[in-house]
């Protein structure tokens, strides 16, 4: 079983992603992470780093190569702006969801997590967002905005973590059956 889990910053992709993991008894893999780890052990901001990847591309791609690596293996709920569209180029079976919700919705989120002024946080995640757009369409021809490619498409605004992770295990049982277990 392979879910993809992308979005949005603010979305709430970690925190669906957390919920199925635990759920199915699957590992959760993060791309933010296995990307912050990088930048930190070169000794950069994310800032820092953000820009040196718009310059080196084998940033991205070394990161959606480890990435592949996760789909090809299956099992696992896997977290990242660009995880489906790499499961889809692995030729793997997933249950690919794509997460949103308004501008400021996600800012706000973000401000709540992070302790910091939603506004400069809206700021930098149009930033962000047209950073990572412009070097996905670069490297790959990927556009970050066609949402065609995912089974679920669902906004977050209003919904529950609980109530989301509960909408995607709905669809994995249908794609992976309930017969033996695996999908609880």
């Amino acid at each position: 079983m392979l879910i993809t889990i992308s979005g949005t910053p603010g979305s709430g992709k970690t925190t669906v992603a957390k919920l199925l993991s635990q759920r199915l008894g699957l590992p959760h893999v993060y791309a933010g992470d296995l990307y912050r780890a990088e930048a930190e052990r070169r000794g950069l901001s994310l800032a820092e780093f953000n820009r040196l990847s718009e310059q080196d591309h084998a940033i991205d791609r070394d990161l959606d190569a480890r990435m592949a690596a996760y789909a090809r293996a299956g099992n696992v709920v896997l977290e990242g702006r660009l995880a489906a569209f790499v499961a889809r180029q692995e030729g793997a079976d997933a249950l690919k969801v794509w997460l949103t919700a308004s501008d400021e919705t996600r800012a706000r989120r973000v401000a709540t997590r992070e302790n910091g002024d939603w506004q400069q946080i809206l700021h930098d995640n149009r930033e962000r967002n047209q950073s990572d757009a412009s070097r996905y369409r670069a490297i790959y021809g990927f556009d970050l905005s066609d949402t065609s490619i995912y089974d679920l498409v669902l906004l977050t605004d209003d919904a529950t973590p609980e109530a989301l992770a509960e909408v995607i295990l709905k669809r994995a049982r249908e794609r992976y059956g309930n017969g033996d277990g695996s999908v609880p």
